[in-house]
């Protein structure tokens, strides 16, 4: 029986190449290995546990690293694309989780953007907490009943499901998935848009390439927060397709049209041949070419909270060692 394949809007291939292209990537990080060090991490902060672990009113976004967050909205524990793994293939994690597991309170939900190992971790998945309710990309829910996750829902591009008064859209993004040989693009891949009364909409774009789907996107949704990445970018003769560039992500930023901007998918793990302080200088230096306001992007530091105490995004500060 054929499995189905999911494909991108324009039949973009991403995630396909060559053994020249990998014999030519494998060239050109040998050469740069001898002249970078990879010594430059994304700073920490102690969590705010006692806020974190009792908070069932106020909006928050704490990074934990990657793509990781805690968002805290509708009164729900919400996290996206658990990875607390030390290890990413053969890298050791740069930092510790900006909130070990045994710290995080009783989660509600889940969404995973795609099945990549960095992006969907089976153990960090098995030792949360609490209901986890799993909502998921079209094709993937029967992977996770197999590993013996049966609380999980899976959704198509633009469908959307309601917890708890919380509505939860899956969007499109420009990527591929495969964790083995033989289960290329047997599950889709995208982006989450949180939206809840009273509360900021934030879009949680998982993993793409630079793509008219982000306009759409803008078009289709009032976006307050949006959680974009600009890591793993470099080659980007061989990334383009399927991570943006750090100017690509304030591209995409600036067509979701949302109000802010927090940096992710850095400074975590080594997976390509770009490092957390080139990423960081590249999103400066477009910032300032592009003149969006140093206000609207946030940097957040691991185990740091972004709170909305008014639940508006008048007064958005975070908790800890950032001017905003």
């Amino acid at each position: 029986m054929l499995r189905r394949r999911f494909g991108n809007l324009d039949s973009i291939g991403a995630g396909k190449a060559s053994k020249e292209q990998f014999d030519r990537w494998r060239e050109d990080r040998f050469r740069k290995l001898r002249k970078e060090g990879y010594t430059d991490c994304v700073p920490s902060v102690a969590p705010d546990l006692r806020f974190l672990q009792h908070n069932r009113s106020e909006p928050s976004i704490t990074w934990i690293g990657h793509s990781t967050f805690l968002i805290q909205m509708a009164g729900l524990n919400i996290v996206t694309d658990p990875v607390w793994a030390r290890r990413m293939a053969f890298q050791k994690r740069l930092v510790p989780p900006g909130i070990e597991l045994s710290d995080m309170p009783s989660i509600d939900v889940v969404l995973i953007s795609h099945a990549h190992y960095d992006h969907l971790h089976v153990s960090s998945l098995r030792r949360l907490r609490g209901p986890k309710k799993m909502i998921v990309p079209a094709g993937l829910r029967r992977k996770l009943m197999l590993r013996g996750f049966l609380q999980s829902q899976e959704l198509h591009w633009w469908e959307h499901t309601t917890v708890h008064g919380a509505k939860f859209t899956f969007v499109p993004a420009q990527h591929w998935t495969r964790r083995n040989p033989w289960d290329m693009n047997t599950s889709h891949w995208g982006g989450w848009v949180l939206q809840v009364d009273q509360g900021p909409t934030v879009y949680f774009a998982g993993d793409s390439g630079y793509f008219r789907g982000f306009s759409e996107i803008g078009r289709r949704f009032d976006i307050d927060v949006a959680l974009l990445p600009i890591g793993a970018y470099d080659p980007e003769w061989f990334m383009a397709s399927q991570h943006v560039s750090p100017e690509e992500a304030l591209q995409a930023f600036i067509d979701v049209k949302a109000k802010y901007f927090v940096p992710m998918h850095y400074g975590a793990f080594k997976l390509s041949d770009d490092t957390p302080a080139e990423a960081l200088e590249r999103l400066e230096t477009a910032r300032e070419r592009l003149g969006i306001p140093k206000e609207k992007l946030l940097l957040l530091q691991h185990g740091e909270t972004m709170r909305f105490e008014s639940h508006t995004l008048d007064t958005p500060k975070a908790k800890d060692g950032l001017d905003l």
